[in-house]
């Protein structure tokens, strides 16, 4: 009988170690760095927009965070020790979930990165809980250059796995994997992308076009702005007008009568619009060099008017800091797959390469 309660007592002390063994982190903690627009509740940090990431250093074996997911359509990668990359999801329950476990004792680096847009609503991030043993390290410095996207399901990443359809299913999307996450890593710059599928910037296929959303923090809430000073891009890229150029020319679209009535804009007011838009920008970010892009959907094909519109809304603002990208249209149907966001990615990098000044 003593015996026995030995034992029970063994166990209950081995237990309770470990449970105090472990360690919960909140995620305002100082050893977690984040990217991205973030907002922040009292506990928690909102997820939103698509190419945000959270990253944290420790020494051990695991770590564990703690979610809760407005829908189900979301999707992140896990991206251990910036190398290794597995696909998550989260419940609408807020739940402690297992990132990394059963690791080899050392240093590490984890970070979660968005792959869905905003219309898959928010995801909240509560902190992480530490294994046995662990210790937390220094964040690591987030890199000195600086790049901003503005753009559309071109930059989402939108269907990228789909290679059949354009299905908006969050797990066809990956905005790591579209062009604009891949020149941010290919120039070791932080990344904030402000993009939406269907925007445009007269026009999209919901009431909400670009100018009254890239100011915002929270993009579904339109009392919710964002604080420019946080986030000082050295390079701001802007690829609209791909949802604007089908709108235009569909009369009885909704959005169309919303925003147009009956009659369709002309060229000096398509082109009075993206300048607008461009000073906008420019008077957010005075020192910013800016690249005005367009592709590689059918807006770039052969005889498409809306290169020239671009080209033309950049001449008249006459910026030496502003700079036109036109890239090629890629010649298949839909939304650019895993290769054609690597060759856009491509294009873009060489484009920057001989224009951008770091």
């Amino acid at each position: 009988m003593i015996q026995k309660n030995l034992l029970a007592a063994v166990f209950f002390f081995l237990s309770t170690a470990t449970s105090f063994s472990q360690k919960f982190i909140p995620c305002r903690d100082k050893h977690i760095s984040y990217e991205g627009r973030i907002a922040y509740t009292p506990d928690a940090a909102e997820l939103m927009w698509p190419g945000t990431s959270v990253t944290i250093n420790f020494k051990g074996t695991g770590i564990s965070g703690e979610f809760k997911d407005q829908d189900t359509s979301n999707y992140y990668n896990v991206i251990l020790d910036y190398d290794s990359i597995r696909v998550i999801q989260f419940d609408t329950l807020k739940r402690m979930i297992a990132l990394a476990s059963g690791l080899p004792y050392g240093k590490h680096s984890l970070q979660l990165f968005k792959r869905t847009e905003w219309d898959k609503g928010k995801t909240w991030f509560y902190g992480f809980e530490t294994y046995a043993k662990t210790k937390l390290l220094k964040p690591s410095k987030l890199p000195k250059r600086k790049i901003e996207f503005f753009g559309n399901s071109i930059t989402c990443g939108y269907a990228i796995y789909d290679k059949e359809k354009d299905f908006p299913f969050g797990y066809y999307e990956n905005n790591y994997d579209a062009y604009a996450a891949i020149t941010a890593r290919h120039f070791n710059a932080q990344y904030h992308c402000i993009a939406k599928s269907g925007i445009g910037i007269m026009v999209s296929w919901f009431p909400l076009i670009m100018p009254e959303m890239y100011n915002r923090l929270d993009p579904t809430d339109s009392t919710s702005k964002w604080d420019f000073s946080k986030y000082t891009p050295d390079v701001v890229v802007i690829n609209l007008f791909q949802n604007d150029s089908w709108i235009v020319t569909m009369p009885d679209n909704e959005q169309f009568k919303n925003r147009f009535g009956t009659k369709p804009p002309d060229e000096t007011q398509i082109i009075n619009a993206y300048k607008k838009f461009v000073e906008t920008i420019r008077s957010s970010y005075p020192k910013a060099q800016i690249v005005c892009m367009l592709g590689n959907m059918d807006i770039t094909k052969k005889g498409s008017p809306w290169p020239g519109y671009v080209e033309k809304a950049v001449a008249e603002m006459n910026d030496p800091k502003i700079f036109t990208y036109i890239a090629p249209y890629k010649e298949t149907p839909g939304h650019p797959k895993v290769g054609e966001q690597k060759n856009l990615a491509d294009g873009l990098i060489h484009f920057m390469n001989q224009h951008i000044k770091w």
